[in-house]
């Protein structure tokens, strides 16, 4: 088949593009011909709260990444839309994740989509985290132009008949990310971290925002029933928001020599050291659809700590992989002390190593092929 995928690739960061690529790499290795369509301009600097939306790492060699979206100019989206017409694709894949992007994409996918092409929307959250007026608006205006959707967690999968209810619609969690290097020894990786390789480590990992509770954590990691000289912190990614917040929260909790912060955005080729690095990874998330870092841990075969919102809890097996706590300090504190204090890093290790197989890229694009199926 002739396929689009609409989204953000490199020299684009983040977590979306690395799906984009590794899903566009799944397809190529299945037989099809695959071509991503990505953005000149994805957001205007002064939407963009981090301090680059670009990388440095490069693409593989084998994709075809063609920059033509601007998000901001509704000429390149008809000029855009017409050029795609004319490509006969037989199934475009659109990534939604915001509302602002409804009518750059939202529109494309409208110019391309006939009888023989097919849009289906990979839909990582329908509803915003952060809120604003005109969502549904432009939420409604984007879900028009698509033929099928797909899910990857419960909530967003319920979040569908909010808007439409007729759809074609079906459900595939997120697969593991598996790009970003090999397992390597956890001395190696500490050596290359500078850490104490006495230590045992919580990692926290990825954009820092609110609504992920890495305040709920440094509370929780605070109290004086875990032993700050077998335990440390590390908080690894770039800070979305207010940095100095959180700076004076660990200095108020006196945790400043426990904690190690690495407050910038973590290489492709460098996030194997703090995964390897790291006896748990904790994810308090006080709002959440599904997470990339949950599968970035599969990989790494690591147990985790997630809290009971959104889709998080349908990744974790609680007391098996790892935790589902409530988003709140004491249940965070206490499935903390009972990892350490009862040394439960390698038998949930080899229960994450058993359950990863169910989140492989050959289901996820066998999901994406059955909803095809449900929308000719």
């Amino acid at each position: 088949m002739k396929i689009l995928i609409i989204g953000p690739a490199n020299p684009y960061r983040g977590g979306i593009a690395a799906l984009n690529e590794r899903l566009a790499l799944q397809l190529i290795d299945e037989g099809h011909e695959v071509e991503i369509i990505s953005f000149t301009v994805q957001y205007p600097n002064f939407l963009f709260p981090g301090k680059t939306q670009f990388t440095d790492t490069q693409p593989p060699n084998n994709l075809k990444i063609t920059r033509m979206i601007n998000s901001v100019n509704p000429l390149n989206w008809i000029t855009t839309g017409r050029k795609l017409r004319k490509r006969n694709t037989d199934l475009v894949i659109v990534r939604f994740w915001l509302p602002f992007m409804s009518p750059s994409t939202g529109t494309v996918c409208k110019m391309i989509r006939n009888k023989k092409t097919k849009v289906i929307a990979i839909v990582d959250n329908l509803l915003p985290h952060e809120k604003r007026i005109g969502d549904k608006l432009l939420i409604n205006y984007f879900l028009k132009q698509t033929d099928g959707l797909l899910a990857m967690s419960d909530c967003v999968y319920n979040d569908f008949n909010l808007f439409d209810k007729q759809k074609p619609k079906i459900l595939s969690p997120h697969p593991i990310y598996d790009h970003y290097g090999d397992c390597i020894p956890k001395e190696e990786a500490l050596l290359k971290l500078n850490l104490d390789s006495s230590r045992k480590y919580i990692l926290f990992f990825g954009f820092i925002r609110d609504y992920k509770g890495l305040d709920l954590l440094l509370e929780a990691f605070a109290d004086e029933r875990i032993d700050k000289n077998k335990c440390q912190l590390i908080v690894a990614g770039e800070f979305y928001s207010n940095e100095e917040k959180y700076r004076k929260l660990i200095a108020d909790l006196s945790i400043q020599n426990d904690v190690h912060l690495f407050s910038e955005y973590i290489p492709e080729n460098e996030v194997n050291q703090f995964f390897c690095a790291s006896d748990i990874i904790a994810q308090p998330y006080k709002s959440a659809t599904q997470s990339g870092v949950t599968q970035i841990g599969y990989h790494f075969e690591k147990p985790m700590l997630v809290t009971n919102v959104g889709g998080l809890s349908e990744i974790i097996e609680h007391g098996k992989c790892g935790y589902v706590v409530d988003p709140v300090v004491p249940s965070i504190t206490e499935a903390l002390l009972d990892f350490f204090n009862n040394e439960r890093e390698a038998m949930f290790s080899e229960e994450v190593k058993k359950a990863k197989d169910k989140f492989s890229w050959t289901n996820f694009s066998k999901a994406i092929f059955e909803l095809y199926k449900l929308c000719s």
